[in-house]
This record gives structure tokens, C-alpha cells and sequence, in this order.
């Protein structure tokens, strides 16, 4: 097992990579964000596609990228596994062929790397396509060679760069419980790039989250899901985010107003934080209610969502309102959908108890 670390700039036309993250052999590491957030550009300098201008890169003792003594080992010396959206398959080669590729170009005898790629075929459950070209394969058949190609020079680290994003419904279960078997379970150290909390939950160790090429937060895969600081956390997680500065009783927001909430031992007055709650506690109504509920603010409604036995109804501000309402979200029954009877443009009011709201410190 090899675990790495790095700490690189790496100027790009939309931002600058600036990051210092590393990995413990045999950990799995989800790195997370919004688009253009500089993830596939991390894999890519991990990888040693990418050099940095400044920095360097280790995988386990032995460092691979150092700008200062203009050391770059190139990407098929490195060690390091690849397995992206698409399974990239030699197309010429059978299954059997494309797996045992990596350990022949390794120096392998061929009965060997073949002895090899049958045994990784049968793991990764595509034994019966040994035979087969890619293009008698399905997507998601194609993903299951295409892990055991990658898995096949035995790498010291592995780099994911969302291998699920391009599978159906029905494939990407399989696939992702095959990834968690063969992984996690083997302690393979990895990084994954993935768009999806459920990957990141059923896969990673821990999370880094990256924004405009800065990790603005890191840590055990649970604990951000479950207390997102940024408002991409919060997105993949399905919550509600509001950024401000913690203060008695709650947050004040960047507009002005407050939000009433309560707040973790680790949040300063004065200091940047965030106030999260999910969308299953706030209450919607036609009419600004009465009763207990501290923080009640009109909006305008901008969505209706279908979501399984929900219904998501996502705000806009209203003329009347705080801007921090602006893309909240407040899950529903159909039932009450029904009985609420308006359509986007119509004005409501969102309410949400205090004990409901929890307040963070911020991410970087």
C-alpha cells in the first residue's frame, strides 16, 4: 500500500490550483466540488499529465514531481491507476488482451499477465467476456474491464475520475458495490472524483472539497455530509446553507438579517459561519403563520421539483424578503402541494424552527 501527498500551484486561464492535501495507504479520498473546480486538474498533476509550477508530489517516500530540482516522472512510471467516465478500452483487444496490457508493458511474461487478467476479470464479475472486443460490451460491462485493467499493474494509488457519471440506472448500483468491494475492501489507496454524496458515502474515507482551486474543506466523509461548511457540500447533500457571521442566538446574515439557529462549540462571534438545515424542516404557508417557528421569511416560489414521495419547492427573494433566501428549498408531501394549489411566481412563507438550525464555522 502507498499513501501520497502533495502540496502544488498550478496556474490555469479560470484559477489557480493552490492545494496541499495527502492520503494514508490504503485510504480512499473523495475530492468534491462544482464544476471548474480544479478536481480533473489535481488527478492530472497526480497522474503526472499535469506539472505544477511550483511544488511537489510524493507517492509514499518516493517523490515523482519536484519543480525545484525539475524532477517529473512520467505517468507509466508512476505507479498510479486510472479509471475515468468513459473505460477508454483499446478497441482492437479482446477484454482479456486489454486487462493483461499493463502487466506485459511491465515486462511481464504473457502467460503470466494473462494468468493475471483472468483472475481480475473473475473479480470484477466479466470473466465470461474475456473473449469479447468493447464493442460487443456494455457500458457498464465495459467499466467492470476497465476496472480490472486499471487494478491490473497493481498501482499504488488509484485515481477515480467519476467512473459511474456515464453508466445507466440500473449499471451504476452493480458498479459502485463493485467499487466498494474492490477498493475499500482490498485497502487500495484512492482518490475519487464524484459529483455524488452516495458515492462519497458508500466509498470514501474522507472528503476534500474544492472550490476555484482551494480546498475549502476536509474531513471525515460523514462528519462534512452531515455539517457542510461550503454551499457545495451542502448542494450534494441535500441541505439548506446560509452564509454569514455567527453571533448570539444565531447568524447574521451577509444582507442583514438573522437567522436563529444553534451554535457548535467550535463557532466564534463575529467569525464567518454558515447556518444549515434541511429542507424536510421548513414549513410552507399561504399566509405568514403564528406560533413558535423563529425564523419566518416571505419568498417567492421559483420551482416545483418531483422527488420520489416529495415534492422539493425551491424560493427565490422576494421584494419584500432577504436575499438569503434566494435557492432554498423546503421538501413537501404531494398532499400539501395539492392543498398549498400555486404555481412558480406565487409568494409564500417559509418558516423554520430554531432548533432546526445548525450553525458551523465556515469553510476556508
Amino acid at each position: 500500500m502507498t499513501g501520497f501527498e502533495l502540496a502544488v500551484k498550478l496556474h490555469r486561464p479560470e484559477f489557480t490550483l493552490d492545494v496541499a492535501i495527502a492520503a494514508e495507504p490504503g485510504e480512499v479520498l473523495a475530492v468534491l466540488g462544482p464544476n471548474g473546480a480544479g478536481k480533473s486538474t489535481l488527478l492530472g498533476v497526480l497522474a503526472g499529465l499535469l506539472r505544477p509550477d511550483s511544488g511537489y508530489v510524493r507517492l509514499g517516500e518516493r517523490p515523482v514531481t519536484d519543480t525545484t530540482s525539475g524532477l517529473l516522472v512520467p505517468p507509466h512510471r508512476r505507479g498510479v491507476g486510472l479509471l475515468a467516465q468513459q473505460g477508454l478500452l483499446f478497441p482492437h483487444l479482446t477484454a482479456l488482451a486489454n486487462v493483461a496490457f499493463g502487466p506485459r508493458a511491465q515486462g511481464m511474461r504473457k502467460a503470466a499477465a494473462e494468468e493475471r487478467a483472468r483472475r481480475l476479470l473473475a473479480e470484477v464479475d466479466a470473466a465470461e467476456f474475456a473473449g469479447r472486443k468493447p464493442a460487443k460490451l456494455s457500458g457498464g460491462q465495459q467499466q467492470r474491464v476497465a476496472l480490472a485493467r486499471a487494478l491490473a499493474p497493481e498501482p499504488g494509488v488509484m485515481l477515480l475520475d467519476e467512473p459511474l457519471a456515464a453508466l445507466d440506472v440500473d449499471a451504476t448500483p452493480a458498479m459502485r458495490a463493485l467499487l466498494r468491494r474492490m477498493i475499500r475492501d482490498a485497502k487500495q489507496t484512492t482518490v475519487l472524483v464524484t459529483h455524488s454524496a452516495l458515492d462519497a458515502l458508500v466509498l470514501a474515507d474522507r472528503v476534500v472539497v474544492l472550490t476555484a482551486g482551494r480546498v475549502v474543506e476536509q474531513g471525515p466523509t460523514r462528519d462534512v455530509l452531515a455539517r457542510p461548511r461550503s454551499p457545495f457540500a451542502a448542494r450534494i447533500a441535500g441541505l439548506n446553507l446560509v452564509s454569514g457571521r455567527a453571533c448570539e442566538g444565531g447568524l447574521r446574515t451577509d444582507d442583514g438579517p438573522m437567522v436563529f439557529g444553534r451554535g457548535d462549540a467550535d463557532v466564534v462571534a463575529g467569525d464567518r459561519a454558515v447556518a444549515v438545515f434541511p429542507p424536510s424542516s421548513v414549513a410552507v404557508h399561504i399566509e405568514r403563520p403564528d406560533g413558535s417557528p423563529r425564523n419566518v421569511v416571505p419568498v417567492v416560489l421559483a420551482a416545483i421539483e418531483p422527488r420520489a414521495d416529495v415534492v422539493r419547492l425551491r424560493a427565490s427573494a422576494s421584494a419584500e424578503g432577504p436575499e438569503w433566501v434566494d435557492g432554498l428549498a423546503a421538501d413537501v408531501t404531494p398532499a400539501a402541494v395539492a392543498e398549498l394549489n400555486v404555481e412558480p411566481g406565487a409568494g409564500l412563507w417559509f418558516a423554520v424552527k430554531a432548533t432546526e438550525v445548525a450553525i458551523h464555522a465556515a469553510g476556508g
